[in-house]
């Protein structure tokens, strides 16, 4: 005992014969020079991350493994041996809690993007049972000779179809890419409320692939938080935003708050860690203040995106912010919203620079709606090879 006595009485007194100067500037080299860099240069969304060490090999990985998954969920639909017994012709008198409706085009054959994004909502509504009862699958084929589309004519056995056919129409020289979406955007709308008229409607693209918590979060949100007014009268919840826009350094001012009361948790908690450890009486305001920059700075630069897989533990913990303008894999409509969302899209023409995304988001303002974004992501985005950008080398980032 005297031994370890000594021992800890020489620690302490090394440690108080330093100034806390000292202390702090060795941790903040030793964390942000040192740790930090060996154990996140191969996380995709850190400041750490080496781009030009990791970016190609893991974009051909990437690659790799998507099309792997294309092949197995062709082979999972080919396997199937169950008729498809709705028509799609809005005959149908069950009206569904949730209708998944997911717009595809003719893309990459060899990703089967499609059939990724059906193959696993597939998996995950068998998974469910009872709780996924009154929900529904539909395709929205707006590929403009709806025959070509392969993936299509496999899942037309299986689910249903709707298909918006342009091959009799005489094609609209003034009608760009952006225009187009926007149109089957609206479409896809039109089409989900007239076939079942559902309570809502989940707007997912044909490169979105469901997380597997995704009904659980939905089902609560649904029976527990859209008893807030506010929520209930919502224009659309996003589903998804990249990653690389989830920092806390951005112009959302919900993020700036949140990163302010992190620092502020765990600027005591940590000043009270290093008293304890050097054997000081207690924290300073200047030693809460350091540890309060420091422990954001690191959540900042070690990547927000991370620390918001922790939510994942349990469906309450889905973070409800004000939606962000870009992108749509997939979005969250009650049905009111969704016929004011059709009308207000109809009335607007869509360009370069002001695509579906952005006159959704124009909207909020324009029209006076709310919108908003669950975090973390519930789809993730597989789909490297666009229908309006076409890149022969794709990148993650």
């Amino acid at each position: 005992f005297n031994t370890r006595d000594s021992t800890r009485a020489l620690y302490f007194g090394l440690l108080r014969d330093y100034s806390p100067c000292i202390h702090l500037l060795t941790l903040t080299v030793v964390t942000f020079g040192v740790l930090a860099p060996l154990v996140c240069h191969q996380l995709l969304h850190s400041y750490f991350y080496l781009r030009r060490w990791h970016l190609n090999p893991m974009s051909q990985e990437f690659l790799e493994q998507n099309q792997q998954e294309g092949q197995d969920a062709l082979h999972h639909f080919e396997k199937m041996q169950m008729p498809n017994t709705s028509d799609a012709s809005g005959s149908d008198s069950f009206q569904p809690l949730l209708l998944i409706a997911i717009i595809t085009v003719q893309r990459r054959n060899d990703f089967h993007y499609v059939l990724q994004v059906a193959s696993h909502f597939h998996r995950l509504l068998q998974k469910c049972g009872t709780h996924c009862q009154r929900h529904r699958m539909l395709l929205c084929n707006v590929e403009s000779d709806p025959s070509s589309h392969q993936d299509v004519r496999l899942l037309s056995s299986l689910f249903p179809v709707v298909s918006r056919d342009r091959t009799a129409e005489n094609p609209d020289p003034s009608l760009n890419q952006f225009e187009k979406e926007k149109q089957d955007y609206v479409f896809r709308l039109e089409q989900s409320l007239l076939v079942y008229s559902p309570q809502f409607i989940l707007l997912v693209e044909d490169d979105a692939v469901p997380e597997k918590e995704i009904f659980s979060v939905l089902q609560h949100l649904i029976s527990a938080r859209f008893s807030k007014p506010y929520l209930r009268d919502t224009l659309y919840f996003k589903m998804y935003h990249p990653e690389r826009l989830q920092h806390y350094f951005n112009p959302e001012p919900m993020r700036i708050l949140e990163w302010l009361g992190l620092g502020m948790f765990l600027g005591p908690v940590l000043a009270g860690t290093y008293c304890r450890a050097v054997g000081r009486a207690g924290p300073s305001w200047s030693l809460v203040a350091f540890f309060a920059l420091y422990s954001m700075a690191l959540a900042e630069l070690v990547g927000r995106h991370y620390g918001l897989e922790l939510r994942r533990l349990h469906p309450a913990l889905y973070n409800v912010v004000p939606a962000s303008e870009c992108c749509t894999p997939a979005m969250l409509f009650p049905a009111a919203s969704a016929r004011r969302a059709s009308g207000y899209l109809r009335g607007l023409r869509c360009r370069q620079g002001f695509a579906k995304d952005t006159t959704l988001y124009s909207l909020l303002r324009a029209k006076g709606e709310n919108a908003f974004v669950l975090e973390p992501n519930l789809v993730r985005h597989v789909g490297m090879y666009s229908s309006l950008r076409l890149k022969s080398n794709p990148k993650l980032l």
